[in-house]
């Protein structure tokens, strides 16, 4: 599907460029301008710099047109979701998999790094519930960002989708720089899991026809149970994994029935 009036690639460039910027701001900013710090070092300035400016930008050089379907086609973006989100976690798990085993030969004691404590839950420890809640606001954010405009962009404008999937699922990934710096050279085992879950929430955009809600929702849930660990590790492992197993079902039935009619596959959404 054309697209009408299509925005100029060089001003969603720029949206992308400020996004990136923005985020990775957090981390070198506050130490290279510690006064800086009365911003970065509170969560309401912490959010207007990596997810208001990012927002900003998009707003005024693309337009609301990638965000238009965020909440069309329930249905559909539920199976959708679950059905990519539960195979690519999957996967996920099979790759995190395969490196451990590939370290353990190469280098064992690389695997030790993963003990670290993780920066985000740490900082959760004094209100756990507090993140499990927010982390519904969080996703809401990074898939509007992400998934909306960032991916959301080319919808229309290229014959497949798989390419801007793979390479904004990669700008997901590779904006979590706090994971390079705790884990080092561990580091490979988790950007693949970033990589996977960006590209299962683009593949829900794209076959629900633009929903955001299921993405928002999946990727609050994939947070909110790193947190709940904090409250009772049992309770946050069978959330996760329990809809893992879930959207894995459902990709089963989907393998196995892979034919579908013509006007059961949504449109690509006009993104304007």
């Amino acid at each position: 599907m054309a697209v009408a009036n299509p925005v100029p690639t060089g001003r969603y460039v720029v949206g992308v460029v400020v996004t990136v910027l923005a985020v990775v701001s957090q981390y070198f900013v506050p130490e290279t301008l510690p006064a800086t710090r009365v911003v970065y070092g509170n969560l309401p300035g912490d959010l207007c710099v990596v997810y208001g400016l990012p927002i900003l930008a998009f707003a005024a050089l693309v337009g609301p047109g990638p965000l238009r379907r965020w909440k069309d086609r329930m249905g559909e973006a539920t199976w959708q979701g679950l059905r990519w989100y539960g195979g690519m976690a999957l996967l996920a798990l099979a790759v995190v998999l395969g490196l451990a085993v590939l370290y353990s030969v190469i280098d064992p004691s690389a695997l030790q790094l993963l003990n670290r404590p993780n920066p985000a839950l740490t900082q959760a420890k004094s209100n756990p519930w507090f993140f499990v809640g927010f982390s519904f606001v969080v996703g809401a954010f990074e898939e509007t960002i992400f998934r909306g405009w960032i991916f959301g962009y080319w919808m229309g404008r290229t014959s497949s989708w798989v390419g801007p999937a793979a390479w904004t699922s990669a700008v997901f990934a590779g904006v979590h720089l706090y994971y390079g710096a705790t884990y080092g050279l561990a580091a490979p085992l988790i950007f693949p899991v970033l990589f996977l879950m960006g590209f299962a929430f683009a593949a829900t955009y794209r076959f629900s026809g633009g929903n955001l809600v299921l993405p928002a929702l999946l990727h609050g849930e994939n947070d909110a149970s790193a947190y709940l660990t904090l409250v009772s590790p049992a309770a946050g492992d069978i959330l996760h994994y329990a809809v893992i197993l879930v959207g894995g079902l459902v990709a089963l039935i989907v393998w196995l029935r892979p034919t579908e009619p013509a006007s059961a596959r949504p449109p690509l959404p006009p993104t304007g």
